[in-house]
């Protein structure tokens, strides 16, 4: 059981390490967006915005909302977004190149 959430772990991350699905992901986390915003907000070619879209989906780390002719995606769970959020927590640290101690004192509420 242990290696099937191994290899599906590899996977997932495997989809994430593409910095153009990132990019889409992160505006995702915002809130959900049409193609034609994506396009907009990205500067990428309608088929490049498309094909990454097509990745998330088969992957289920998008879903697709229809409102009237406009198709929106949206992030698919609150994992994802936890994920996400706790991978740029990690970024900020590292690039500050302070500890995780230090960055949880920084960032205390």
């Amino acid at each position: 059981m242990k290696t099937e959430i191994q290899r599906e772990l590899s996977h997932i991350f495997k989809v994430l390490a593409s910095e153009k699905r990132l990019a889409i992901l992160m505006l995702l986390e915002e809130k959900p967006y049409s193609v034609s915003e994506l396009i907009e907000a990205l500067q990428m070619e309608q088929s490049a915005v498309s094909h990454q879209l097509k990745k998330l989906r088969e992957e289920q780390v998008v879903a697709v909302q229809k409102v009237g002719r406009t198709v929106y995606y949206r992030l698919t769970d609150s994992h994802m977004i936890d994920l996400l959020a706790n991978a740029e927590k990690h970024v900020d640290h590292v690039m500050n190149d302070e500890s995780h101690e230090d960055w949880l004192k920084r960032n205390k509420q």
